[in-house]
């Protein structure tokens, strides 16, 4: 699953398996009683999770959120590590303008995932190593630039993760089943949205065109009254 397509997931898990949800989907008839998720339910097909599975998925007994908040902070950490990763390869090819930049990427994001992995050590989530394809893939095309076609392409790669990311954020601030991953994700969303004004301001002193922010989604108008 790339980076795009597990956003797309966690924001959806955080929004519908919100607690009523949850308790909606118990079924007060079962003969076994509340069967904990995670666990194979008896019947013709059971299947047990690997290992693998039980760290992503969550454990046996995890609630929907729970889960969905240990698959958000595995894709928070390989969004760290991309950022520290971009961030010293710009370091190293960047203007000077954008070194400076890059290393503030670099530091920033380097302590948001210590801090992060503080939390996912809480939770029992184990943590990627590397970044995933998506921005391996945005590694190799930057490594392969030089001058102000770099420049721009990392100024533009930067802006859209951060503006990706910092939405992300946002959402799981207000679903977090956890106070500790609540408080790391508010405090992690501060930090990105001062990145986001860095950028905006380096954009400008490079000349680099940021493409415009999405329109947000317009408010629900009253439906016409029936015409007879």
């Amino acid at each position: 699953m790339n980076r795009k397509d597990m956003r797309t997931a966690i924001v959806a898990a955080a929004m519908v398996l919100l607690p009523p949800v949850l308790v909606a989907q118990v079924d007060a008839d079962a003969p076994q009683g509340n069967q904990p998720m995670g666990v194979p339910a008896t019947g013709p097909v059971s299947t047990t999770p690997s290992s693998s599975m039980r760290d992503s998925l969550g454990a046996p007994g995890a609630t929907g959120q729970q889960m969905a908040d240990k698959q958000f902070i595995r894709t928070a950490a390989e969004a760290d590590i991309a950022e520290v990763k971009l961030g010293m390869l710009a370091a190293q090819k960047g203007s000077p303008e954008v070194k400076v930049f890059a290393q503030k990427m670099i530091d920033d994001h380097t302590q948001m995932n210590k801090e992060m992995g503080t939390v996912a050590d809480s939770l029992g989530v184990m943590l990627p190593k590397k970044m995933n394809k998506d921005d391996q893939a945005e590694y190799d095309k930057l490594n392969g630039l030089s001058g102000k076609d770099f420049d721009t392409e990392y100024i533009l790669y930067t802006s859209k993760s951060h503006r990706q990311d910092l939405h992300d954020f946002r959402v799981e601030a207000t679903v977090a089943s956890d106070p500790g991953l609540e408080a790391e994700v508010m405090k992690a969303a501060a930090t990105m949205r001062d990145h986001m004004q860095a950028i905006a301001k380096l954009a400008t002193d490079e000349g680099v065109t940021l493409p415009p922010r999405p329109p947000r989604p317009a408010a629900a108008t009253a439906a016409a009254p029936a015409t007879h």
